[in-house]
């Protein structure tokens, strides 16, 4: 294991194919972030600290893996920047999107109960409840940052599948399907979808796979190192 110091906030790792095969590891494993990795990610925090002074932050950091094909890999750590990155406010959406579908529909639930009971109260046409306020808010406020694509890795063919088959036949994203080092990328477009149902789709994608990329340099470098599978309207073509 050799570490370098590239700057302050970075540090370099190399990882041999040896070292790879002790401790029983591969690119997949930090590609999907697996408790494997997660361990020797912390040795080598902890070896960085101590051979080159490395100062971890205190909340997050970025990791950036590179294959070296006959070699092993390098992995590159850096504090995040101060200014989200794309991906992080392409997650952060998601996950408001999430919390709002939720309340959704809990509301739709609650109202569908109290069905009958609460005709008289109904509001005048153009007024909304305080419920239809905060999501309309939440929904306002998060339109200044709306990625329209993004990448998914899944562990096998089958999981995909998987997704695919829960979508609504009627959804108009765009996808292609890649393969590369052995694991699966779903390239999902916003398309002519609506952007409620394309972040929907992305929630559900990542209940069966993980968020590889929100951003052109990861996607550029997907459509150089790997294989196409299919070119468009893979979840049409896997949904069967």
């Amino acid at each position: 294991m050799r570490i370098e110091r590239v700057d302050d906030k970075t540090v370099k790792c190399f990882l041999s194919n040896e070292e790879l095969e002790e401790y029983e590891i591969d690119y997949k494993d930090f590609i999907l972030r697996s408790d494997k990795a997660r361990q020797i990610v912390q040795e080598i925090i902890e070896q960085a600290e101590e051979e080159v002074g490395y100062q971890p932050p205190k909340f997050a950091f970025d990791l950036q893996i590179m294959l070296l094909p006959d070699q092993g890999l390098i992995l590159t750590f850096s504090d995040r920047d101060a200014e989200a990155r794309e991906s992080d406010q392409f997650i952060e959406c998601l996950k408001e999107m999430k919390r709002i579908l939720q309340r959704t529909r809990e509301k739709i639930g609650g109202n569908n109960t109290a069905a009958g009971e609460n005709q008289q109260n109904q509001q005048p046409a153009g007024e909304g409840t305080g419920n239809d306020q905060e999501n309309g808010k939440a929904v306002q406020e998060q339109q200044v940052s709306r990625p329209s694509f993004a990448v998914f890795v899944f562990p096998g063919i089958g999981s995909i599948m998987e997704f695919a088959a829960m979508l609504p036949s009627n959804l108009m994203v765009d996808s292609s399907l890649y393969e590369m080092d052995g694991l699966y990328y779903l390239y999902l477009l916003k398309g002519h979808a609506s952007y409620e149902r394309y972040s929907r789709a992305c929630v559900q994608a990542m209940e069966f796979g993980s968020l590889y990329a929100a951003d052109e340099f990861q996607v550029l470098r997907l459509k150089e190192h790997g294989e196409c599978l299919i070119a468009e309207k893979a979840i049409k073509k896997l949904r069967g």
